[in-house]
């Protein structure tokens, strides 16, 4: 027979911390500031923890990938306890703060209740459970009518081909090519704005273009909406911050960020992102830098002229 694999169980924090001492034969098995980097970005998380509430133990000690039970108060001071894995990636694609508690998400989208019918009453017997519960229910949910109640019936589930479906309004263009497309989403941020002015004063390129056309479906839809879109140079450029609430970009959106990444590249194109917040860079060419100033065309215009070279990058400079 093959062997199982074990995968590890969490464990309290101080089972965990103590396992770890004996373990590493060290009192302080992780120094502070260890993973200082590793958890900078997700401000959030670090707004929700307490040290009070883990035992003393900073979150910079421990390792994003531990398996431990940790502590956690959200901004409505509820307390809950998950692991470093559950809370980093728990965001999902859901943009409220409420999305980081488990308690916050509950109380914003509550369950509506099942009606499920009553069990049919055995003739000749009626016992005070039953009469009791068939009173308090009305008729129609008492099971004494053909068929089963509607609102015990799950509605359907969606097919396999209606999920795998992808938007026909993109056009039908060779994979690489940019256009203008219709599903787009209209630029939200004012930095995204600026910046798009500020490398328009210094370089031309085609204005209009919002879409790059993929190989491969990208979610439901065969193209990809970045930032800035450089046609002639074919490289978009993307703006990175951890937003409002400090949501964006970190956890399942990261992840989403590299497939995103992969597909332009699939297409031909390469990806310079900008990257803010303590972001870490995903690909060779992203810039970390702490947000847009006069300086960040300039070395925006530098890795352009990494990624296509000076002769290239300068024809195109005003």
């Amino acid at each position: 027979m093959a062997a199982r694999t074990v995968l590890p169980m969490p464990e309290p924090v101080a089972a965990w911390w103590a396992r770890r001492q004996w373990s590493r034969g060290l009192d302080v098995p992780y120094a502070t500031g260890m993973y200082r980097e590793a958890w900078a970005p997700f401000p959030v998380l670090v707004r929700q923890y307490h040290p009070e509430f883990n035992g003393g133990i900073l979150l910079t000690q421990i390792p994003p990938t531990a398996e431990v039970y940790l502590c956690w108060q959200c901004d409505a001071g509820h307390v809950f306890v998950a692991t470093p894995a559950e809370q980093r990636s728990r965001p999902g694609r859901e943009r409220r703060r409420s999305s980081w508690c488990p308690d916050c998400a509950a109380a914003a989208n509550p369950r509506a209740p099942v009606l499920r019918p009553a069990p049919p009453a055995v003739e000749g017997v009626q016992t005070s459970r039953v009469a009791a519960t068939t009173a308090s229910v009305p008729a129609a949910a008492t099971g004494r009518f053909a068929g089963p109640h509607p609102l015990s019936v799950r509605p359907p589930r969606p097919s396999t081909r209606a999920a795998a479906r992808v938007c026909a309004k993109t056009p039908h263009l060779p994979p690489g090519e940019a256009f203008a497309s219709q599903c787009a989403p209209k630029p939200a941020s004012a930095v995204e704005a600026q910046l798009r002015f500020d490398l328009a004063a210094r370089l031309e390129f085609e204005p209009g273009l919002t879409a790059v056309r993929l190989a491969r479906p990208f979610f439901d839809h065969l193209e990809a909406w970045p930032d800035i879109v450089l046609s002639e140079l074919r490289v978009a450029i993307e703006y990175d911050s951890t937003g409002r609430h400090g949501l964006e970009h970190v956890g399942k959106r990261e992840e989403a960020d590299r497939r995103k990444d992969r597909a332009l590249r699939a297409a031909g194109w390469e990806v310079l992102r900008i990257r803010t917040g303590r972001l870490p860079a995903l690909g060779p060419y992203d810039l970390q830098v702490a947000g847009l100033t006069k300086k960040t065309v300039g070395l925006v215009l530098d890795r352009l002229r990494e990624v296509r070279g000076s002769l290239f990058v300068d024809a195109y400079l005003r």
